[in-house]
């Protein structure tokens, strides 16, 4: 959910190439992609002025798929620990439909993940200044440059990433996500990280 303490990015986002109306057949995919690439991109469901609902979609994996020649295989995988590169996604699908049927919320702790359960919960670690966030899965991709994770706008700012709009990445498996939308464990884990407190004694209306 949009955190009214956080202050809006002065610098433009990175969109990355999501969930596919190509893909959708296959994977059942809701998401927006790339119109001119992929097919046309899903309605925008909520204006970026009002609140974004939380859950509201389903529990899926989903069956193999193909995305410009490269095959991903959806599955669970308790032991999921990789490294790779990290980007961010955050206007053009901020109220769209996320590839499990939930809304996307740029401003909510969340993030695209090609193989990872829908939805669920992942630790994601910037490997350049040490910060880690605990995010929900809820949408597939990306599909650009073997990236490894998409996380929205509020987990890039919090690790340190928004302005750059790349990150060298730890992503850890942490387990299934309530289809809720109950982002209460999320948000305990943002407020237990010594980092955060030192940025919010240094400027409460400072969160990032």
């Amino acid at each position: 959910m949009a955190d009214p303490g956080m202050r809006r990015p002065r610098r433009g986002a990175l969109s990355s190439w999501l969930a596919l109306a190509a893909v959708a057949a296959a994977t059942g995919a809701c998401s927006l992609g790339a119109a001119d690439r992929y097919g046309r991109a899903s309605p925008r469901l909520v204006d970026g002025n009002l609140p974004i609902p939380k859950g509201g979609g389903s529990y899926k994996v989903g069956p193999p798929y193909a995305v410009d020649g490269r095959w991903y295989l959806p599955r669970e995988d308790p032991s999921y620990d990789r490294r790779g590169l990290a980007s961010y996604y955050a206007q053009d699908f901020h109220g769209r439909r996320t590839s499990n049927g939930e809304i996307f919320d740029m401003w909510a702790l969340s993030a695209a993940h090609p193989t990872l359960p829908l939805p669920s919960l992942a630790y994601v670690t910037n490997l350049e200044n040490g910060r880690t966030l605990l995010v929900r899965i809820n949408d597939r991709g990306p599909y650009v440059m073997n990236r490894e994770i998409d996380v929205s706008r509020a987990a890039a700012r919090y690790l340190g990433f928004e302005a750059r709009g790349l990150a060298r990445v730890r992503v850890r498996y942490a387990g299934p996500a309530p289809l809720s939308g109950d982002d209460r464990h999320e948000q305990r884990f943002l407020a237990s990280q010594p980092w955060f407190q030192i940025a919010l004694a240094r400027d409460p209306n400072d969160r990032r």
